[in-house]
């Protein structure tokens, strides 16, 4: 059952057509925002540039094997909770799986509804555990969309300038063009000056040291 208001993030690598347009439908119907990948090269770049709630991850990917992509995602602190959902199923294999990084590990042929049931686990404890993000001025918590202010107090975000704040906070010293914060917060949006209104509404609140413009390319999170 999709929980009323929540926006989860989705990424799916898998490079088997058909079961991943399968697990698209399912996915989306089920409340994820859904983002896939063919091969272990465009998962890996997905990974490490965007921020999801979880990710399924297969094993026998082209181009990058799916542990490796994993390896690479936790060595560049990626804390994205990962569900390994490959052909490769007995304990040996599962072992290598969980020791390389992921959370979960569920073997082919599986049940739909057993996958759903540990993807939402994966999140639920994702955001239980989500750690505090630094921003200039203080601390994002992305949990209750407040940032816990240097000093003491805190200060109330509306769910996109959550989105758009802690996107910033997990990539910090990543410059996002306007078409990719588009792309990655505002995706129901046509216009690209929601980007720039949102900027505005974020240094309102907190500083204008917050976000950072990066002439001619975009923004990026604002140093302390």
């Amino acid at each position: 059952m999709t929980v009323p208001g929540a926006r989860r993030r989705l990424l799916l690598v898998e490079d088997d057509p058909q079961l991943s347009g399968m697990l698209l439908d399912l996915l989306t119907g089920e409340g994820f925002d859904v983002e896939t990948a063919r091969d272990g090269q465009r998962g890996l770049h997905l990974g490490l540039t965007r921020s999801y709630d979880v990710a399924v991850l297969d094993r026998g990917l082209p181009a990058i094997e799916g542990l490796d992509v994993l390896g690479r995602w936790r060595a560049h602190g990626v804390d994205t909770p990962v569900l390994v959902l490959s052909a490769l199923g007995n304990p040996a294999d599962r072992v290598e799986g969980l020791d390389a990084g992921a959370e979960d590990y569920l073997a082919k042929p599986f049940d739909l509804d057993e996958l759903l049931a540990r993807l939402r686990a994966l999140v639920r404890r994702h955001r239980e555990d989500a750690t505090l993000l630094p921003v200039p001025g203080g601390l994002l918590d992305p949990g209750t969309r407040e940032v816990v202010v240097d000093g003491g107090g805190r200060i109330s975000l509306s769910e996109r300038e959550c989105d758009f704040l802690e996107t910033l906070a997990r990539h910090p010293v990543q410059v996002f063009g306007r078409d990719q914060l588009l792309d990655l917060v505002f995706a129901d949006a046509e216009d690209i000056g929601v980007v720039d209104t949102y900027v505005y509404y974020l240094r309102r609140k907190l500083s204008r040291e917050v976000v950072e413009t990066v002439r001619g390319v975009g923004y990026r999170l604002g140093r302390a």
